[in-house]
């Protein structure tokens, strides 16, 4: 069964000079990436530097997108932590405020951990949230986490908690893993992490995209979503894969902060919290370029 696709954007978290999270350039950009046309937001996740955040900033900010005119139901705002109490207020807080789902990385800093560990953690979550409007999608990362999200796992949460756990992003790179997962679970929403991937993803009964070069090339992405299946197709994947191909061959945060800065004619989107640093001069033929394919498009 084929879905009609779409693409959540993850978004970067603007700073201030002093690295405190700039707010204000916050709901500017979620608001921008939101009228070039993607369908929703995925906020706190590995683009938008999360595990850099501490729990109340990333609540405040949640808070502010909200308040700032953004429609909660668009709203798939990471909550996995290492921690298993961060991971409950933060999802807690993002169901209270009545979002779409929240995107849950598994807890991610002791490696080798068992399936019944990573399961028992899920299931604490869930029960401690305690609230029926809770949505999960899984967030299966495993060069970033060392803790794939299997297929034994999903099967055992859905079966334990069919109406919570509804979907997946899978950021592995693997699109034989991607395909087996749609496949198997075909009731999931299951998203790549890769716009090169979204013909095969929404061939296969995927759900669509979320991609962080979505941050700056969101009218580009959804104008291939919209082009499937015509005589413009492929055209606009080969330049949308150009675009993509870019940031690939750079660190991919800082990366994606100077493009917007560039973009946006404004260079405090290029701040980045530490351990990232500023992209290096010798990258800025590379965010010009990026830059203007996305202009282009």
């Amino acid at each position: 069964m084929k879905r009609k696709p779409a693409l959540f954007v993850p978004t970067i978290t603007p700073f201030k000079a002093d690295l405190s999270v700039d707010l204000e350039r916050y709901v500017e950009n979620c608001r921008l990436v939101l009228s070039e046309g993607a369908h929703g937001l995925a906020p706190f996740g590995t683009t938008g530097e999360a595990n850099s955040l501490s729990v109340g900033e990333r609540m405040e900010a949640l808070d502010a997108l909200i308040s700032g005119g953004v429609a909660p139901s668009k709203l798939i705002p990471g909550t996995g932590c290492a921690a298993l109490p961060d991971s409950i207020t933060l999802t807690r807080h993002a169901v209270s405020k009545g979002c779409l789902g929240t995107l849950m990385l598994p807890p991610f800093y002791y490696k080798g951990v068992s399936e019944e560990g990573l399961f028992a953690s899920y299931a604490r979550i869930v029960e401690a949230v305690g609230d029926v409007r809770l949505k999960i999608y899984l967030y299966h990362i495993p060069q970033m986490t060392g803790l794939p999200v299997t297929l034994s796992l999903i099967e055992r949460l859905l079966r334990s908690y069919p109406t919570v756990f509804i979907g997946m992003k899978d950021s592995s790179g693997d699109w034989e893993n991607t395909h087996t997962v749609i496949k198997t679970f075909p009731e999931l929403l299951i998203y790549s992490s890769s716009e090169a991937l979204i013909p095969k993803n929404v061939d296969a009964g995927g759900a669509g995209c979320i991609s962080a070069s979505a941050n700056v090339n969101s009218r580009g992405i959804v104008a291939l979503m919209r082009a499937l299946g015509t005589g413009e197709e492929e055209a606009i994947a080969a330049r949308v894969g150009e675009i993509r191909k870019i940031f690939e061959g750079l660190p991919l945060v800082p990366a994606i902060k100077a493009v917007a800065a560039k973009l946006r004619g404004d260079a405090a989107y290029a701040v980045v919290r530490p351990p990232f640093v500023p992209l290096a001069q010798n990258h800025v033929a590379e965010i010009e370029r990026a830059a203007a394919l996305c202009t282009a498009i």
